[in-house]
């Protein structure tokens, strides 16, 4: 009994000095989140391994703005995409954005280039826009409301949205068994459009994304908080740290990041 109390009383300080240096360690990263705000990611190392997406939104967007009248964005982020999708473009051009930390930046960006941003949930019951207000309605990586999107689409209007599908990062699991598996909107989606009559296309792609250190990988869990949820990096030390060593390779940790792109049609009026 005596030696198990004093192998316990020599692990608490060697668990705390773990996650001690671990946090010595990722400290600059942890501060690079902690300043975040809207939705560029750039200044996170990570490199596609292996194919890429087959499709590039921002190029579908660009294409589908150009035949364009109105144009609405939803949920934008800082307005980093909608600002490079709008350069040279003669739409009108709306965003909305729920979050209070990134809808002040999406107005500093988007005020100035004639693009008002209105707070409103994406996927709202009720988006505050009249009836068939829009020739295209964006969305990257935002939840919408099938019904409601539908409603503010022009007849003949596309929605473009390409989404994250439900087991983002399933790698993780394993490491993080609390590891939020999100709804599964892939089918969802693709059959409210089908019977609203539009013309659907969608396509799949499990990208492999390499980040390229543990810390790169613990600024998005930060960030990204409903991923895993509670996530504490003291806690969460040694499962990081194990991570690293299973997954981590020499381009960096690498990561199943399936996406998917739909593209729908509303009909005509008759």
């Amino acid at each position: 009994m005596l030696l198990r109390q004093r192998q316990e009383i020599q692990e608490v300080p060697r668990r705390g000095s773990v996650a001690a240096a671990l946090i010595d360690r990722l400290q600059p990263y942890i501060q690079r989140a902690s300043e975040f705000s809207g939705w560029d990611f750039s200044f996170i190392e990570s490199t596609t391994v292996g194919s890429p997406l087959p499709w590039n939104y921002e190029v579908l967007a660009r294409q589908h703005a150009a035949a364009a009248r109105c144009v609405l964005d939803l949920g934008t982020g800082g307005g980093e995409v909608l600002s490079r999708i709008a350069t040279g473009q003669a739409a009108s051009l709306v965003a909305t954005e729920q979050w209070h930390v990134n809808a002040p930046v999406a107005y500093e960006r988007l005020q100035p280039l004639g693009m008002p941003v209105v707070r409103a949930r994406s996927d709202a019951h009720l988006l505050p826009f009249r009836d068939d207000a829009f020739d295209l309605v964006l969305s990257r990586h935002e939840a919408i409301e099938p019904v409601e999107v539908d409603r503010i689409v022009a007849p003949g209007g596309i929605v473009l949205t390409q989404q994250v599908m439900a087991d983002n990062w399933p790698e993780l699991t394993a490491f993080f068994p609390q590891k939020t598996i999100f709804p599964d909107h892939f089918a969802a989606y693709h059959n409210a459009f089908v019977s609203l009559g539009y013309t659907v296309r969608m396509q799949q792609h499990n990208m492999k994304t390499a980040y390229r250190s543990l810390g790169d990988l613990v600024v998005m869990l930060l960030i990204a908080k409903d991923y895993i949820p509670d996530f504490d990096i003291e806690r969460d030390a040694e499962a990081l740290l194990a991570v690293e060593s299973a997954l981590g390779t020499p381009v960096g940790i690498v990561l199943t990041e399936p996406r998917y792109l739909l593209e729908a049609r509303k009909p005509l009026a008759p």
